[in-house]
């Protein structure tokens, strides 16, 4: 298992931040999980489309040391993160959302629509060192009701402790939620250790599983205090009632689907977890941070992501133009934020990749 089981460009891809490659199995896997039912047994497609989706989440939950009836399919994380908003109303004392302006923006401009069911936002500035835990414990007040985590930053790769942020929050009894879009298969993850009340995340990355296969996953005590806004037949206890007077929430994470679900995301990204869980992220982990730091340590000052970080390195150097276009003429694809240069190898990445890049630094 490795790099010969993924489809590699004809450059050298570090743009796993982004888009993972698709694995050479995955067509394959497609075609038969999706379209060969609705072509051969179309009377029996939704049963198999279901099958497909049950397999989804039983793959995250082996992955992610968690049950699979705690995690609910969602398009992206936006999504998920405004059907919670929406579900669980804020404590009459304690309607503050606390987040930060490294959050992603999506994320933020969800929370804004909050206000409207009661919510008010505080964002922790830019300035503030995330990874200092007496930092974050003077910012959850007793105002704040709900903190949104993210596990990895998209803009400098920055890691969270993210356990011992979450023992805080159940210290102070204030909701967490947890955003793990740019760590979930490169990161390990262990939900039961972690104890968090939601979490937040997709495949298109790190799991190279493609775009609209996201999920929610929620801590089962934290259930009985969700009633979701957005829902639809498969939110109820039991879609096939088909009783118009009599709705019933799930008694399961499922009580956040809504109608009508979208299966070719997640027939495909079901084959991509299962293979992350047979090789290991813990593999993919240990990868990633023998190239990452050969590039850190490479660069210097020019390096603005820290040595607890995720599976990115962000560059900036002086001379960054020059930078970005040696970049180019060497085939390397990469992509730029406001922050720098974001490069991520992963698993189908190898020495010679990271060679390459260093010998674009500027001086080099």
């Amino acid at each position: 298992m490795g790099r010969e089981d993924f489809l590699l460009p004809t450059q050298r891809y570090l743009l796993s931040h982004s888009v993972g490659l698709a694995l050479r199995s995955s067509q394959q896997h497609w075609q038969e999980a999706f379209f060969q039912h609705w072509q051969e047994n179309p009377e029996q497609a939704w049963p198999n489309w279901l099958e497909s989706i049950d397999g989804f989440r039983t793959a995250l939950g082996q992955l992610l040391n968690g049950d699979a009836e705690d995690f609910c399919p969602q398009s992206n994380l936006s999504s998920g993160f405004s059907k919670i908003l929406q579900a669980v109303p804020p404590p009459p004392t304690r309607n503050i959302i606390l987040l930060s302006e490294e959050d992603f923006p999506s994320m933020s401009f969800v929370a804004q629509q909050a206000t409207a069911f009661g919510w008010q936002l505080r964002f922790l500035p830019d300035t503030m060192d995330l990874q200092d835990l007496e930092q974050w414990k003077k910012q959850l007040s007793d105002d704040v009701g709900l903190v949104l985590l993210t596990h990895v930053y998209s803009n400098s790769s920055l890691r969270l402790p993210i356990t011992e942020l979450l023992a805080c929050c159940r210290q102070n009894d204030i909701l967490s939620v947890v955003d793990i879009a740019q760590s979930i298969g490169v990161v390990p993850i262990d939900l039961q250790d972690w104890q968090a009340d939601f979490v937040l995340g997709s495949c298109v990355k790190w799991l190279c599983g493609g775009p609209g296969a996201g999920f929610m996953w929620v801590k089962p005590e934290k259930l009985s205090l969700c009633q979701p806004k957005d829902v639809g037949w498969f939110s109820h206890q039991n879609p096939f009632e088909f009783d118009v007077h009599n709705f019933r929430y799930h008694d399961s994470a499922l009580r956040f689907w809504g109608g009508t679900p979208s299966v070719q995301p997640y027939a495909l990204a079901k084959h991509s977890v299962e293979y992350f869980q047979r090789f290991g992220v813990e593999n993919c982990w240990k990868h990633n941070q023998m190239l990452t730091e050969q590039l850190r340590n490479a660069a210097g000052n020019a390096c603005i992501t820290p040595r607890q970080r995720g599976g990115t390195v962000v560059l900036k150097f002086q001379e960054q133009e020059q930078f970005v276009k040696a970049l180019s003429e060497a085939g390397i694809q990469f992509d730029q934020r406001p922050s720098g240069v974001r490069v991520s190898p992963h698993i189908y990445n190898e020495q010679s990749d990271v060679d390459a890049l260093i010998a674009c630094y500027p001086d080099h």
